[in-house]
């Protein structure tokens, strides 16, 4: 009887982002991807949130290594907390560890992890199995499915893909191998990417978005041209480059990481592009308006991002004016919609034309959609199936296409964080359910916690009431009147009755408590002054700010 695999999902199924896993034979765990995911608008001063990594720290001792599947940051963007607590080899290409490795050494912990650098078609041991990196074509260079041939027969991830038949780079989606394995040794189990399960058809080409890109570069010609896409997404950051060059532009570029991406990318030889092209952006005034064009971060409208700065007019480098174009290359990532939108406004205001994908073919998706989800399931003829992620939506439409495709119903699994899976002799099976909760990163902290979110969600939703009261102990009696100091409740100058009336409650309240014998007890006088003022204030104005009483005993 073979050693089981169990499957341990800790982020990625059910929400776009957190992509998380960890699959294990023999008691070692070999982890795939750790991911983050950026806050939603109901999680006000949260930067990023991760996975909950408390199994995986929990069983810190059993961890062999990490494996990234490619360089986007929902899945590598977690590996430097995840670090922390462990120092563990890294296994991905290149180009995945370089984008990786920024994050990492920006938190100081590069002595941590020990970088492998694995090419395409590698078959590397790694813990308790031997794990093959199958090329796949996504939004970012260099990704890979990943086999891991495991004592339960071969488990196969396919990682984000898409079938695109002419890359920029040319390097396909390695369906061959797929298939041969499929014939070969049979694939038991298969994971596959359910972004784009809900659209029809194929996802197109990223070449298509190139030739978009230079017709919009001659159409303006003359006008300073302003393009902002992931940094990561170095494909399209070479279309940019070429469409450059064929009009005679000269590229700058504008925000951190792409300035690290880029000059990773062409050291790498995964961007090509001359020297003469670039031009530093202290120097992009020098130039005449029909040479310029800036390559930017900002394309989900991140706060302090360089289109954001640009559109508030905050840009130390580059100063948006009248009859600039700014071209957003990208999707908004579902939950940033509001905050893209709101820096469209600010460049239009600055009399810039904006031109984006629900006007010009300006972005491609990275992920397949059904046609090419079909086309895996095909090839690779899985005797389970397992969708992987999306939303919950995304998982149950794909699911239901891999029915379609002659999986039967009843081995085709559907996940979400915190499940866990058991593949052994017998089949496919549930196990015990792990944490698997979000975990919120505000700042330099990690975890600030549920509390502390719930407690932000209320102040910004119906204000904070503070009560200061001053009570003798001794005498037993409230000194003074107690004040009332309101922020997003009422506006005080315009509430003063209302104000009156709320000290003139919460004395009334400790009087009575004072009465009764809690002079001594602090806690009871701060209840009692909570629940008199909320209760007033519930009465008063239907709403239910956060109540903070603060009771000094003299």
């Amino acid at each position: 009887m073979a050693e089981p695999v169990r499957l341990t999902f800790l982020g990625g199924l059910g929400e776009i982002g957190r992509n998380c896993a960890c699959i294990e034979q023999d008691g070692r765990i070999v982890v795939l991807d750790c991911g983050i995911m950026f806050p939603e608008p109901d999680m006000p001063g949260i930067d990023l949130v991760l996975p909950d990594l408390a199994y995986l720290r929990d069983n810190a001792e059993r961890v062999d290594a990490v494996v990234l599947s490619h360089g986007h940051e929902d899945h590598t963007g977690g590996l430097a907390y995840l670090l922390r607590d462990l120092a563990v080899p890294v296994y991905g290409s290149a180009l995945t560890l370089g984008l990786a490795r920024h994050r990492v050494e920006e938190a100081g912990l590069t002595e941590r992890a020990r970088f492998v650098e694995v090419a395409d078609g590698a078959c590397v041991p790694i813990g308790p199995f031997e794990v093959e990196f199958i090329p796949v074509t996504h939004s970012v260079p260099h990704g890979f499915a990943t086999a891991f041939h495991t004592a339960q027969g071969l488990v196969l991830h396919s990682g984000d893909f898409k079938l695109d038949l002419t890359p920029v780079d040319g390097r396909l989606t390695d369906l061959g191998r797929i298939g041969t394995l499929a014939s070969q040794r049979g694939i038991r189990l298969l994971l596959s990417d359910s972004t784009n399960a809900e659209e029809p058809g194929f996802t197109a080409s990223e070449t298509t978005v190139g030739a978009t890109l230079l017709r919009l570069f001659e159409s303006r010609a003359g006008r300073r041209l302003v393009v902002t896409c992931f940094a990561s997404h170095i494909h399209r950051v070479q279309q940019v480059i070429d469409a450059a060059r064929a009009t005679g532009r000269r590229v700058a570029t504008l925000g951190r990481s792409m300035a690290k991406n880029v000059e990773l990318a062409r050291r790498l030889g995964v961007l090509q592009a001359p020297d003469d092209i670039f031009v530093d952006i202290d120097d992009i005034d020098r130039l005449a308006d029909g040479e310029v064009c800036v390559v930017s971060t900002g394309s989900q409208g991140e706060p302090l991002s360089a289109l954001a700065l640009m559109a508030a007019g905050e840009s130390k480098w580059f100063q948006l004016r009248h009859g600039d174009v700014v071209v957003i290359s990208a999707h908004p990532i579902p939950g940033n919609e509001w905050a893209v939108w709101r820096v469209v406004d600010g460049v239009m205001r600055r009399g810039a034309e904006v031109v984006h994908s629900g006007m010009e073919p300006v972005h491609v998706s990275g992920h397949g959609r059904q046609g090419e989800l079909q086309t895996l399931l095909a090839v690779a003829r899985p005797e389970w199936f397992v969708p992987v992620h999306g939303e919950y939506r995304h998982l149950v439409h794909h699911a239901r296409l891999a029915q379609r495709m002659g999986v039967p119903a009843e081995r085709v699994v559907l996940c979400e964080d915190g499940d866990t899976l058991v593949l052994d002799d017998h089949g496919l099976t549930r196990g015990e359910a792990v944490s698997a909760g979000f975990l919120y990163v505000d700042g330099t902290v990690g975890d600030v916690g549920h509390g502390v979110l719930r407690d932000r969600r209320a102040l910004a939703e119906e204000g904070v009431v503070v009560v200061v009261a001053a009570v003798d102990a001794h005498r037993g009696e409230v000194v003074g009147a107690p004040e009332i100091i309101t922020r997003g409740w009422v506006h005080a100058p315009e509430a003063e009755e209302l104000l009156e009336e709320a000290s003139a409650v919460v004395r009334a309240a400790l009087e009575q408590a004072l009465a009764e014998g809690a002079a001594a007890e602090h806690e009871t006088l701060r209840r009692h002054a909570r629940r008199a003022l909320g209760r007033l204030v519930g009465e008063r104005t239907r709403r239910r700010p956060m109540i903070v009483p603060v009771v000094v005993v003299v």
